[in-house]
């Protein structure tokens, strides 16, 4: 009978922590937080520390996922997300009834700029907003419906059981072993121009541009396979890039809104 008691404790404690299994990791969400603070316009940063109290955008990042295991915010989940068949732009793709990560951003844009929302709307709406700019950059977040976003792909991360979503949500960043402050201190030296280049385009120009990625991270992984060295160092460029490029979307979206 203990022993049966001790299997059910371990049971629920795994079901729930793979239940609640963060998009791009807390470690990549608040990278991303952490790199948006250094681009947002002084008035944005002003606006901002209001809404949230004097909480940080790296604070408040995980949210998203930190409300996940209250059934009160089921109707979020969909918007973590967007599945739309390969070589389908986002615009053109049969939409979720649900919502989804681009139907959820525009939502939490109108309820920040609603002169009747009330302060707690607009926080709540606010920190889900910084999180899911985060998810929109996260190529296994704009991937296919069939294997739920790489989910149910299951591969070895250095001889341990994962699947290819997790690998990319923090499998590599965790591997990589930096806090979300050295990771955003260590972002690659960009110019203003560069900075103008990748806030350029819309919420749809950047999922589809994102999918583009998830079609090469499905193609470079085989069902089952052992993933170690060598696709760090084949994979994780790119991860550091979609962070900090989401860092500064983020705060080009923060920055139009408190314009």
């Amino acid at each position: 009978m203990k022993s049966a008691y001790i299997l059910i404790i371990f049971l629920i404690t795994f079901l729930a922590g793979n239940a609640n299994n963060p998009d791009w990791g807390q470690t990549g969400h608040r990278t991303i937080g952490k790199i948006a603070e250094n681009y947002l316009e002084a008035k944005t940063k002003r606006e901002i520390s209001k809404i949230l109290d004097g909480q940080s955008l790296a604070l408040v990042s995980t949210f998203g996922d930190d409300i996940k295991s209250d059934k009160r915010y089921k109707d979020f989940y969909s918007w973590h997300y967007v599945n739309m068949p390969f070589g389908v732009k986002y615009e053109d793709s049969e939409k979720n009834p649900n919502g989804d990560l681009g139907t959820g951003i525009e939502k939490c844009k109108s309820v920040i700029l609603d002169k009747n929302a009330s302060k707690d709307d607009k926080a709540f709406y606010l920190k889900l907003l910084v999180h899911f700019i985060g998810d929109l950059h996260q190529p296994m977040h704009v991937g296919r419906a069939e294997d739920k976003g790489g989910n149910t792909i299951q591969v070895q991360w250095f001889n341990d059981g994962t699947n290819l979503h997790s690998v990319w949500d923090s499998k590599m960043i965790d591997s990589f072993q930096m806090t979300y402050t050295e990771m955003a201190a260590n972002a690659d030296k960009i110019s203003k121009e560069q900075v103008k280049y990748l806030q350029q385009g819309t919420i749809a120009d950047w999922a589809n541009e994102t999918q583009t990625f998830a079609i090469k991270a499905y193609a470079s992984t085989e069902v089952g396979e052992k993933l170690s060295y060598n696709y760090m160092y084949e994979n994780f460029g790119l991860v550091r890039s979609q962070l900090q490029k989401g860092g500064i979307r983020l705060a080009k979206v923060l920055n139009d809104l408190f314009d």
